[in-house]
């Protein structure tokens, strides 16, 4: 049996500041677990909430200072800026549209920031951020939590090592149920942001669901979009955006892509699911059993490929915490994406060069290729769903 890598050990810890994850939030709570989960931050500062009471409840749950709860996040960026004691990064988890202006008003002043996907509603946003964030030589991450999954880090290394032959087609689905009820009409705080085009954006199931499908493609396989031609629909009463999309891909190099997702797919939990095929082979890839990779060699009997059992790339085994047969899953793949992003940090801060493998997480580029994913795909479908270029 193989086990566990070897324990990851915190060299050195940094604090840390949120805009967003208040009193109902998922998505903060998620991050500041995973945050917490081997101890590679502190949080320091917040803003959580728009209501200022709002934030003051999270910050007391938290048993942080009132002194470093803020009104605004534009408060907030520009008093940190001053301390000298100052927070390392932010953790942006506000709404989808809040998104540009946060890390906007923080990279403005020179502090790093993780930003929960998308990026930002708009390509033109996304771009000038990327660009300000160069400028000022800070490193940025945008949260594709699956990429940090084990079994997606050792398909990766699969495919880039030519295991599977070149990439012939690639298969996406995403299909949830919990959009089927009118969950929006319910008081549900989580789809009142995916369902409202003021804080979601242009998009729902594609912006929500067909990103990660992207982000995970691309991730593994390295291929780069061409075209698409896309089918949005808005599937429940009085909605406007989106919850169900078929997507058709031409990729560059001559591979080709069909993508689903769906929010109102009676019968689905949370069902990631990504087949790649080769000229060699093919991988396949499912989030709901996440320690296992399903790996086709043409000829060959079928291989079932379990985390920490079987033997995987060591940079992918690096990240696997647990002996086989204790699932790991969404906490340890976001805490994964801050593994190497905090330590990553924490060399840069120390003046020393940066590797591939120190940068093994989802950068800027990514959320500019999530964004515009999204875009497109809103555009196809506007246009009538014809084929429009990437």
């Amino acid at each position: 049996m193989i086990e566990a890598s070897a324990e990851y050990k915190v060299t050195e810890k940094l604090n840390y500041g949120m805009v967003g994850g208040g009193p109902g939030s998922f998505i903060g709570d998620i991050h500041r677990r995973a945050l917490r989960s081997e101890g590679l931050a502190d949080i320091t500062a917040g803003c959580f909430s728009r209501s200022p009471e709002g934030t003051l409840v999270t910050g007391a749950a938290l048993g942080m200072p009132t002194d470093r709860l803020y009104k605004t996040f534009e408060e907030m960026a520009q008093e940190e800026a001053k301390r000298p004691d100052k927070i390392d990064f932010v953790v942006v988890v506000s709404p989808n549209t809040s998104h540009y202006a946060a890390v906007k008003a923080f990279l403005s002043r020179g502090i790093p920031v993780v930003c929960e996907k998308p990026f930002t509603v708009e390509e033109a946003e996304a771009l000038e951020l990327t660009k300000l964030a160069e400028e000022k030589k800070l490193l940025c991450a945008v949260t594709y939590t699956y990429t940090g999954n084990v079994t997606v880090k050792h398909a990766r290394e699969l495919v880039h090592r030519g295991e599977i032959g070149d990439i012939l087609f690639v298969n996406g689905e995403y299909p949830q149920e919990w959009l089927l009820p009118p969950a929006e009409k319910q008081g549900s705080k989580q789809a009142i942001t995916r369902t409202d085009p003021a804080l979601a954006g242009k998009s729902n199931s594609v912006g929500d669901l067909g990103t990660h499908i992207e982000s995970i493609v691309s991730y593994i396989t390295g291929l780069r979009i061409k075209s698409v031609c896309a089918r949005l629909d808005a599937i429940g009463e009085d909605r406007i955006l989106d919850t169900n999309a078929s997507i058709m891909l031409e990729y560059e190099g001559g591979a080709r892509g069909l993508y689903w997702t769906s929010q109102v797919a009676s019968g689905y939990d949370n069902a990631l699911r990504v087949r790649i095929f080769g000229t060699k082979g093919s991988l396949d890839w499912n989030e709901e059993t996440s320690n296992y990779l399903w790996l086709s060699r043409f000829g060959q009997p079928n291989i079932t490929l379990s985390r920490a059992k079987d033997p995987f790339y060591p940079r992918a085994q690096s990240y696997s915490r647990l002996p086989s047969g204790h699932p790991e899953g969404y906490f340890e793949a976001l805490a994964n994406i801050y593994r190497s992003y905090i330590s990553a940090l924490i060399k840069q801060k120390k003046g020393q060069a940066l590797t591939e493998a120190d940068l093994d997480f989802p950068d800027l580029q990514m959320g500019i290729d999530g964004v515009k994913f999204t875009g497109k795909c809103v555009e196809s479908s506007r246009k009538g769903t014809v084929w429009v270029p990437f």
